[in-house]
């Protein structure tokens, strides 16, 4: 009969795991120091043919690796260059579809002897489609088949039994990670630029967002005449609910604002609410703002100012809009 192997004794203790994490990290930590330090002039091959790539970059992976390239793919998308991942065992079964003669295949196999992408390689070809391989074997059947070779080889796998794929797959991300910022860079990618591959975040939102998409406009906005009676203006900047309204000339020129905070200050000082006109308690030459401002820039001057809101001024300085700290909330620019 014959004996099983002995299991490798499992370790529990705290310090043992942490020990454990440590050693993971420094063994991936040391692959990346060598990819670094054995980049070369397939690098710069390697960019150039993806940067005169006049359709996209399709990136192709099985396993582990399809996991990486899906992530590399989404990577170069969002940082300009167009890029999506197939699935190499669907496309022998009809995804070849997608790719096209002035594609670039980016195909990921730490092996370089993936079958299923090897199947599809002679149609590719065929196609005339370029290949960038990155592999850990140069002298494998997918390194030399390929038009350009990136080695992302490692010494070992983190894996106590060097098996499954770690440090291999940090190692190819890495590299992806690299061609994408190289590429980005290479074409001057402006923040705007990544603002609008991410409309639905943060960033998006602070970098495409502007004062006129959100400011009150029309009948929204709380106006009075600088001669009005105060108890007009409270019922204006009741009305429109921005807790303040703005003081205008006959042609619509700005000449102050009339807020929450003058209000206190003018029953502070004893002002006939009945009696007084809007101009006797208005701040002049309020903080104002352009439609064409972005609106994250007013956040810092509200926050600096200590003011709630201010107005919109055209170029002839007539006011076209309010905007208010509340507005910017809602726009998830705060």
């Amino acid at each position: 009969m014959t004996s099983q192997p002995a299991r490798p004794a499992a370790i529990s203790e705290p310090a043992a795991l942490v020990a454990s994490g440590r050693r993971v990290i420094h063994l991936e930590a040391e692959a990346l120091k060598k990819l670094a330090d054995g980049l070369d002039s397939g690098f710069g091959a390697a960019c150039a043919l993806l940067s005169g790539c006049r359709g996209r970059i399709v990136v192709v992976g099985m396993g582990k690796s399809g996991h990486i390239g899906g992530k590399i793919a989404a990577t170069l998308a969002s940082t300009g260059t167009p890029a999506f991942f197939v699935h190499p065992g669907e496309a022998s079964h009809g995804d070849l579809g997608m790719i096209t003669p002035d594609d670039v295949v980016l195909a990921i196999s730490n092996s370089g002897e993936t079958a299923e992408i090897l199947t599809i390689l002679p149609i590719i070809k065929r196609m005339g489609v370029r290949l960038l391989a990155m592999t850990g074997a140069p002298d494998s059947s997918l390194g030399r088949q390929a038009d350009v070779h990136l080695t992302v080889a490692v010494d070992k796998e983190a894996c106590p039994l060097n098996l499954a794929p770690t440090s291999s797959t940090t190692a190819a991300l890495a590299m992806g990670d690299a061609l994408a910022v190289a590429l980005f860079e290479s074409r001057g990618f402006t923040p705007e630029d990544f603002a609008r591959s991410h409309p639905g975040g943060r960033l998006g939102r602070r970098l495409l967002l502007y004062v006129s998409d959100i400011m009150h406009t029309g009948d929204r906005i709380p106006l009075v005449n600088e001669h009005a009676p105060l108890r007009e203006a409270l019922i204006e900047m009741s009305s429109k609910g921005l807790g303040m309204t703005g003081i205008v000339d006959g042609q619509g020129g700005l000449r102050g604002i009339f807020t929450d905070g003058d209000l206190r200050r003018a029953l502070n000082r004893g002002i006939d609410v009945y009696g007084a006109t809007v101009d006797d308690v208005m701040t002049r030459q309020p903080k104002t703002t352009t439609p064409g401002h972005l609106a994250a820039e007013i956040v810092a001057l509200l926050r600096t100012h200590n003011i709630n809101g201010l107005f919109v001024l055209d170029e002839t300085q007539k006011v076209v809009g309010a905007l208010h700290m509340h507005d910017l909330l809602r726009a998830g620019i705060v």
